[in-house]
């Protein structure tokens, strides 16, 4: 293996070491008064405590399956017992990343508050370098960690192997068990990412739903007032769901993503090239390209910038994002041409050239900047979806909700005529390798993407804080405006994360098929016809078991709301201070009592399937569960998006049929029922999707080798029993040979 790979865990480190600079500067930054900093505390020490009860948990659950794995991993010539290490270090770098962003959120938020009273300019600096320590960190560790566990794996299981029957480790049993034991590591980070998205979001929407029905639509007192004895338990859940949970789901996506074009580049049949040329080029440049992605990052976070109060703060956003991407574009084309020989490269019968890559990788990052585009168009405030939700609030709470449900639905159409142009496109390229790498070019600026999305839950903590200590109103005005794009950067992270969901899920899919041995899927078989419709039916039970969650932990909550209005006196008069822990204690249990049954489908189901009716089966059922799984997707994060913003509007006042109305107002009671509604739509369930059909198909990528039909190399269903093949000569390069399979 070239020496060049080593040049991808140095990109990591560099990734870390900025990191940990801005996380420093963060904490350099004034936290305010007394007051302030009492409240700040308050959610640090409920986010911590809900970490440490998840843990507890997980610790338990990465154990026991680790084990099983490390087990399983013996029972097979193409897998090892180091998969359960692989999964074990998975899923504590997956917990470590949410960790990191949940510590740089309960420090940003206070100080991004205190920040607010110089200006707009210095609000957005200390939130948006909060958030960047997380987008960073997550794709600095995510890089490090894959990249350092393939070369050691490589030394282990490749290095050194001689030619068996005509193929060379790139072709044999050596890669690929070297890349089926680096699945462990992204089944761990996957599986951890759900918990953390489900738990994390039944928490934060059970107290969020709570405080609002109690505190906003009962009592007629102010979001965020500190006599709501929900509300520290309302902000804790913005960085346990919206920090902790997204941090451990793009973590998983980053990896998932990269190991998918790994597994497929293993396949490819590489022309002759120079000296220069790395052999494994195909498996190594997903890698090198996340590490790039990651460096110019990390450059445009530098480009987010606003001049004063009347500044376009989502103007400056999509300018970084923007950056990043025309960026990586750039270097990319430079690095296609220096890792990959000029020739005709060949993966199950498709023909391409080096450009062809780059045009994939073109087509991706088209891809996520539109998908992007298209969530920001159907969740922003003054847009005519969000518009016609406020219009449809003026007659009552019934056409509130009708009207939300409507823009969630026609916001499927372009997002998924986007990704089949996609998919398509990129597959015309370069086969299942370009839509691999499609998706890989697409993950490349995971760090900016994460940063834009982590800022907006510091500025809504920044808000609380802001609300609670009774800071002068322009405080909270400046609070307010970073909190509305704040709103919208999440719904266009959720989009961005679901688009990449659904281009790695297929990867994932082609990896299973090459690696079990089926030749196709057919959906005549009425058992495979049956798996495709179980699949299609996942999302759904999914989906309604994350919601009911919400709703039965929200009931607890508004009863002891209610309770603590009844029963303790001078409360709403501010006289008398809300048992806050009670409310934290509430979310805590519920979401760690309800996510382990929607974890429990994810991981079980595939499982089942594999090994009572095979293979093509279970082929069929990830099928339907992809692209079930992707529409539910974008309908609930773009529906919750819309009715959010839909309420936030009134505000600032909306005009409804020539009359203007504020907060308080009747329309303004619709829209915030149906925000409500939205809630768990948006950060629980929806968000969940990537993670249930991404987890799914990396569960059947691990346990492909033990359900595989009968092949004897991985991909000679694919070729003639005479044909050429990848052969790795003694100086490292690539030739085809004539080769014939006994």
């Amino acid at each position: 293996m070239d020496n060049s790979l080593y040049l991808v865990p140095l990109l990591g480190l560099v990734g870390l070491v900025v990191m940990y600079t801005k996380f420093r500067w963060v904490s350099r930054q004034e936290a305010g008064d007394a007051r302030m900093q009492e409240i700040s505390t308050y959610i640090a020490d409920g986010a911590i405590a809900f970490l440490k009860a998840e843990w507890r948990v997980l610790i338990v659950f990465g154990l026991v399956v680790a084990v099983l794995l490390g087990y399983s991993g013996t029972l097979v010539e193409n897998s090892d017992w180091v998969i359960g290490v692989a999964f074990a270090i998975g899923a504590f770098i997956s917990a470590l990343a949410g960790y990191i962003g949940m510590k740089i959120a309960t420090k940003a938020n206070v100080r991004t508050a205190h920040a607010a009273r110089t200006s707009l300019t210095r609000a957005l600096d200390v939130s948006f370098t909060g958030g960047s320590v997380m987008g960073i960190g997550v794709a600095g560790l995510a890089v490090l960690g894959l990249s350092l566990l393939f070369i050691l794996f490589y030394n282990m299981y490749v290095a050194g192997q001689g030619e068996v029957d005509g193929l060379l480790p790139v072709n044999g049993v050596p890669m690929e068990k070297a890349l089926e034991v680096l699945a462990g590591f992204s089944l761990g980070a996957e599986s951890i990412a759900l918990f953390a998205r489900v738990g994390g979001g039944i928490y934060t929407k059970a107290a969020d739903v709570g405080a609002d029905l109690v505190g906003k639509v009962e009592a007629g007192i102010p979001e965020d007032d500190p006599r709501n004895p929900a509300t520290i338990a309302d902000n804790v859940g913005d960085n346990v769901g919206d920090v902790a949970g997204m941090g451990a789901d793009l973590f998983g996506s980053y990896v998932a993503t990269i190991l998918a074009t790994m597994v497929l580049g293993r396949e490819i049949i590489i022309p002759a090239g120079d000296s220069d040329i790395i052999g494994h080029a195909p498996i190594v440049l997903p890698m090198v390209i996340a590490g790039l992605g990651l460096i110019f990052s990390i450059l445009a976070t530098y480009l987010v910038r606003v001049k004063d109060d009347n500044g376009n703060v989502q103007g400056a956003l999509n300018l970084g994002n923007w950056g990043s991407i025309v960026m990586t574009l750039i270097a990319c084309y430079f690095l296609v041409n220096a890792m990959l020989p000029v020739g005709t490269f060949e993966i199950r019968g498709v023909e391409f050239e080096r450009i062809d890559v780059f045009y994939a990788i073109v087509t991706g990052l088209v891809v996520g900047a539109l998908m992007s585009v298209i969530t920001e168009y159907y969740t922003s405030m003054g847009r005519r979806p969000v518009l016609s939700i406020i219009r449809q609030s003026s007659t009552g709470h019934a056409t509130n909700i009708i009207g939300g449900l409507a823009v969630g639905m026609e916001s499927t159409v372009l997002p998924i005529l986007v990704l089949a142009t996609g998919i398509f496109v990129s597959y015309k390229f370069a086969g299942l390798y370009g839509v691999a790498i499609s998706a890989a070019g697409m993950m490349a600026t995971t760090a900016m993407q994460l940063a834009i999305d982590a800022f907006g839950p510091i500025a809504d903590n920044a808000g609380g804080i802001a609300e609670m200590s009774h800071l002068p109103e322009e405080v909270r005005g400046r609070t307010d405006i970073l909190d509305a794009v704040g709103n919208t950067t999440a719904a266009t992270g959720k989009g961005f994360a679901i688009a990449s969901a659904a281009l790695t899920s297929l990867a994932l899919f082609a990896a299973f098929v090459g690696i079990s041995g089926i030749t196709a899927i057919d959906i005549y078989k009425a058992d495979v016809l049956s798996g495709l419709f179980v699949g299609g039916m996942i999302p759904f039970i999914f989906s309604s078991l994350a919601i009911a969650a919400v709703g039965r932990a929200a009931m607890k909550m508004v009863e002891e709301v209610r309770r603590q209005f009844r029963e303790i006196p001078g409360i709403l008069e501010g006289t008398a201070k809300p048992e806050y822990e009670k409310c934290v204690a509430i979310s805590t249990q519920a979401s760690i009592r309800e996510m382990v049954l929607p974890g429990a489908i994810a991981l079980v189901v595939p499982v089942l399937v594999g090994f009572l009716f095979g293979p093509e089966v279970l082929g069929g059922l990830l099928a339907g569960v992809t692209v079930s799984g992707v529409l539910m997707g974008i309908f609930q994060n773009n529906a919750g998006g819309a009715w959010d913003n839909a309420k936030k509007s009134f505000e600032k006042g909306v005009e409804i049929n020539g009359q203007i109305y504020y907060k308080k107002s009747e329309p303004h009671k619709a829209s915030v029922t149906g925000d409500t509604v939205g809630d768990p739509f948006k950060d629980t369930s929806g968000p969940s999707m990537n993670i249930l059909i991404k987890l799914m198909s990396i569960v059947s990528l691990v346990i492909a080798p033990h359900i595989a039909v009968e092949s004897t190399e991985v991909g000679a269903k694919h070729r003639p029993k005479t044909e050429k093949v990848a052969v790795v000569n003694q100086a490292g390069m690539s030739a085809k040979a004539e080769v014939t399979h006994k």
